[in-house]
């Protein structure tokens, strides 16, 4: 898809006021949303350099991953105002150089590729556009930091604009501003014919869009948004937002979320919100995304800001911004009464169990998994649960511990709340930057009132194993695993059916299928010389073995077959439940009550 230059360069010819500083100005069109293109015209005014670079982002804040944004764009073409054809040479994946010479006001078009409908991408179709900035606007280098103007033209059939930025006038939606680049990043733009509901919630205006059907109840969603965003304001002290807005889109896939400064985009499946388990998940997701408001957007590590859009931003601290977000979101749905204490308890329970039967978790320590994220969190393969561990779900166990050691040793005054309320107050609102790893720990000790190292090299920083009935006696609970006396088989390996022919997807660090040499896309063709071509044909055969019985595996390994002989071994995996001690003291009884808010124990 080409632009005309000569057709369009009537556009320009306008008065333009000089200004002391250069300004940008995007248009973006819609003329045929069905080929899944927007045109972006930027306008780049009163340049006073004979060259300027300009950019597209390789990754969007929040979702730590090189995406190679440009690669959807069909190249980028160049006019002054005056109409006369500027040269473009690309110099790098992202970065186009436009000759202007003594040209100051210039025209550089581009067509955008969007159809990924996620939270971290764009898609647009004949309905609706879901526009995500790093993956539309190019930027000019060294100017991030200058105000812009977005102009849409909205396909004609298109009614409705909704986007956490303002309008340079009110009452017109389709000429927005943004104050900096950070910010036009960081406000997705909805263009379509979408629900929109106003409601009131902590103190201030808030607005939830809903694009696509589903079996989901308005009244239901916005009592439960209003009774989280309330837990929320107390967590953190405050609610630093003048508005906010939630940007929901039923579709067939999974739930994800991203988060924004005063907006949020979240994705969720259009037939979950019934029975009542099903919308505890979107009500969680909606949870954490709303924490992100603080926990992230404003408390957040040093390295998290200001952005190199071009290249990766390590940190050690995902486990604390996504981690304990995890812990609190399930946290806030349970101080909301929107979860009872034993479903919570539950929860818990189950980060447990996820964290301690992945293999990885002996392997990769919590910090470097934050580290890792670029190359690992979002680039699995078959082998990473035996060599890593999720940021978010062991960031959650640590987080409850931690919540627990600082109720337990303030004696029912201090919780891990103060914590983050500290770092907002001193990092975000005092210094305005955000802290270093030893920020954070000192931040813990401070609160706490003792020194916090062995927390911190053992859990964070190493892999030591967790002491669980340690913290959760504090609380009067025990841990109890209720598969320590499982003599079931475990093979150890993943399994895949199709086509008549059942595959190993993936096999399990310390099993008998990883010790004895089964590989992931290995088709198992037959069991002691049985034709095996299903998971269950394939359990009949093994399941009334016992531990230390030797099986004969035949598998088609890249077209050639082999014998591997293996040594049966019971499951090794652990189920925790949490329960209460039967003589709880009363200083247990006060840190129970005060970690899962509630009046007795």
């Amino acid at each position: 898809m080409q632009l005309n230059l000569l057709a369009i360069s009537s556009l320009f010819l306008l008065p333009f006021t000089l200004f002391a500083q250069p300004q940008i100005e995007y248009h973006l069109s819609f003329n045929e949303p069905h080929t899944h293109y927007v045109d972006v015209d930027m306008r780049l005014l009163d340049l006073e350099q004979d060259s300027v670079d300009v950019k597209m982002a390789v990754w969007t804040p929040g979702s730590y991953l090189v995406r190679e944004f440009s690669r959807h764009i069909d190249g980028v073409q160049s006019i002054g105002l005056d109409g006369q054809p500027l040269k473009v040479k690309k110099v790098s994946k992202n970065t186009w150089r436009i000759y202007n010479g003594k040209v100051k006001n210039v025209s550089i078009q581009y067509n955008v590729y969007a159809f990924e409908l996620t939270v971290r991408t764009s898609f647009i179709d004949a309905e609706h556009a879901a526009l995500n900035g790093a993956s539309i606007f190019l930027y000019p280098a060294e100017m991030q930091h200058l105000p812009s103007t977005i102009h849409l033209y909205p396909y004609k059939d298109w009614q409705q604009v909704t986007t956490a930025l303002k309008p340079v006038k009110k009452g017109n939606p389709n000429i927005l501003k943004a104050p900096n680049y950070d910010v036009l990043v960081d406000s997705p733009i909805a263009l379509g014919n979408h629900e929109v509901i106003d409601f009131q919630a902590t103190g201030i205006p808030h607005r939830l869009m809903i694009h696509g059907e589903g079996n989901y109840e308005t009244a239901k969603m916005v009592d439960a948004m209003q009774k989280i965003g309330a837990e929320a304001v107390k967590l953190f002290g405050e609610q630093p937002n003048e508005d906010y807005l939630y940007m929901l889109y039923n579709w067939d896939g999974g739930g994800n979320g991203l988060e924004h400064a005063n907006s949020t985009m979240i994705t969720y499946h259009r037939w979950n919100y019934i029975p009542k388990s099903y919308f505890l998940k979107w009500a969680g997701l909606v949870a954490h995304e709303y924490i992100h408001l603080w926990l992230v957007k404003r408390i957040r590590p040093i390295e998290l800001g200001p952005f190199d859009y071009e290249n990766e931003n390590y940190t050690n601290l995902l486990w604390v911004m996504e981690g304990v977000t995890s812990y609190y979101d399930d946290m806030l749905l349970r101080r909301s009464d929107l979860m009872d204490v034993d479903d919570y308890l539950g929860v818990v329970a189950y980060n447990i169990n996820n964290t301690e039967n992945v293999g990885g978790n002996e392997v990769q320590c919590v910090a470097h998994a934050s580290f890792d994220a670029w190359i690992k969190y979002y680039q699995k393969n078959e082998n990473s649960n035996n060599t890593t561990v999720s940021y978010y779900t062991k960031g959650a166990v640590l987080g409850t511990i931690l919540d627990l050691e600082i109720i337990h040793h303030t004696k029912g005054e201090k919780s891990l709340g103060d914590v983050l309320q500290y770092l907002y107050q001193r990092y975000y609102k005092e210094l305005k930057r955000g802290f270093t790893d030893i920020e954070f720990e000192a931040a813990v000790e401070m609160v706490i009132g003792k020194e916090m190292d062995d927390f911190f090299e053992n859990y964070v920083f190493d892999t030591e194993e967790i002491d669980y009935n340690k913290y959760f006696n504090y609380a009067g609970l025990q841990i109890v695993n209720v598969d320590e006396f499982d003599e079931s088989i475990e093979l150890g390996a993943k399994l895949k059916s199709s086509g008549g022919k059942l595959t190993i997807s993936s096999v399990s660090r310390g099993t008998p299928a990883y010790q004895y040499g089964l590989n992931a896309k290995d088709e198992i063709v037959a069991v002691n010389g049985f034709r095996t071509s299903s998971e269950l044909a394939l359990q009949k055969v093994i399941s009334h073995r016992k531990t230390g019985d030797r099986v004969t595996f035949t598998v088609a390994r890249g077209g050639v077959l082999k014998e591997i002989e293996v040594e049966l071994d019971h499951n090794h995996k652990v189920r925790y439940f949490i329960e209460q001690l039967p003589d709880a003291t009363d200083a247990q009884q006060v840190v129970y009550k005060k970690w899962l808010d509630v009046e007795e124990f």
